[in-house]
């Protein structure tokens, strides 16, 4: 009780900047009461027309210090940058909340950039990622601190944050040569800390979400510490998500190790409650199917009622997917999971200038080819449009890649 009163208290210390409001929006209420109560009376015209004056006045003091009050709170809760665009930042976040449900499964660059465009339309977003990195920033994390890889994790979470940029450039800075620390992301490290502090890595990432005002969630496809396998078409094996695509060998099919790991309860969730689910764009062997290799995951993606939607790649990945067409890419995600994983398969028809597609061409990438008839026989419909943007170098659009997906829903 003594707590709760000592609290209440503060509000009057100096300083605050709230006590001058808080009295003038009383004495306009008190003036408020005053005028009312005055009106139910039969008194003199000159006494009832006294009485209206105060009840008005006391209604203009009341909204001068409620008004005022208000300011004072959003000053203190709201940086100044942004106090302007109050009416706006409520707007938008009440008309994201009300968007459609939307389930994206992936990772790596690819996932990252459709969160990118999605963030624009809804909120209701939960990206699931797979946890199999073991290259970079995330495998030294990995293996010096036994937690599970933060890098794909970090580049969702920067595309869904409603943070200053500052913010979001401050998670994907990078260390340079020169220092013990050279390679790690600042947001690798900071996921690493939260899951030594937490002592859990979901915990962690609910904990770095709050600090990037996420417009949406971001939830690993397991828990577990898995170990992704390639097997080759020559009969040898490769280990490590790393490695896979630098061993230049044709996949026969990947797994992960060990077996049968769950996949996380609010992925599942997530899945069950969406209204439209996304597979890519990204990696088809090291960051689209170890998620589908969840059996759990499969299954509910089978089951779901929702859209499904696979994002094709632009280009083929050398070591990975060299000579695959469109169809060649859905069978390959159907032999790992199930037929009913998708319903669309969204294919790039924008051109690409002849120079730009020369650098890939060689680096041995090429562009995918669209085998739409093969795709249909395989029962599946084909959504064709210009999906990219070109730079420095080719990649999806996030505003035209959402739009295209969610128009889907407007077919229903």
């Amino acid at each position: 009780m003594l707590t709760q009163i000592t609290r209440i208290l503060k509000w009057l210390y100096p300083g605050i900047g709230i006590k001058r409001w808080m009295g003038l929006s009383a004495f306009g209420a008190l003036l408020l009461i005053i005028g009312s109560s005055g009106l139910q009376s039969k008194a003199f015209f000159v006494i009832r027309l006294l009485d209206w004056c105060i009840l008005l006045l006391g209604i203009i003091i009341l909204i001068m210090g409620i008004k005022r009050l208000t300011q004072a709170f959003i000053a203190a809760v709201i940086p100044a940058a942004r106090e302007n665009e109050l009416v706006d930042i409520l707007y938008q976040r009440k008309q994201l909340a009300r968007g459609p449900k939307i389930v994206a499964v992936g990772g790596g660059t690819g996932l990252s950039t459709l969160l990118t465009g999605l963030k624009e339309y809804t909120s209701n977003i939960t990206a699931i990622v797979t946890v199999a990195d073991d290259g970079g920033s995330s495998g030294r994390i990995r293996q010096q601190f036994d937690i599970l890889p933060p890098g794909d994790i970090r580049n969702c979470l920067v595309a869904l944050a409603d943070a200053s940029t500052m913010m979001r450039d401050l998670f994907q800075f990078r260390f340079e040569q020169g220092s013990e620390l050279a390679g790690h992301s600042f947001g690798n490290l900071f996921i690493t800390v939260m899951t030594r502090l937490t002592g859990d890595f979901e915990k962690a990432i609910r904990e770095t979400s709050k600090v990037l005002a996420l417009r949406g969630q971001v939830i690993p496809s397991t828990l577990s510490n898995v170990v992704l396998v390639a097997s080759h078409q020559d009969g040898t094996v490769t280990e490590g998500e790393q490695k896979i695509p630098r061993a230049n060998k044709p996949i026969r099919n990947v797994s992960l190790r060990p077996e049968g790991s769950e996949a996380t309860p609010e992925a599942l969730r997530a899945i069950r409650e969406a209204d439209l689910i996304v597979l890519g764009p990204g990696s088809l062997y090291t960051s689209i199917i170890p998620n589908l290799l969840i059996k759990d995951i499969t299954s509910a993606i089978s089951a779901s009622r929702a859209i499904k939607v696979y994002v094709c790649n632009v280009m083929t990945q050398p070591g990975e997917t060299d000579g695959y067409s469109a169809s060649n890419h859905i069978k390959a995600l159907i032999e790992h999971s199930h037929p009913a994983l998708i319903d669309y398969c969204i294919v790039n028809t924008g051109k690409i200038p002849q120079e730009l597609l020369a650098r890939y061409t060689s680096e041995q990438s090429f562009q995918v080819v669209n085998d739409r008839k093969k795709i249909e026989h395989m029962g599946y419909r084909v959504v064709e449009d210009d999906t990219i943007l070109i730079e420095n170098f080719i990649r999806h659009d996030p505003m035209k890649l959402a739009k295209i997906v969610l128009d889907l829903l407007e077919e229903i």
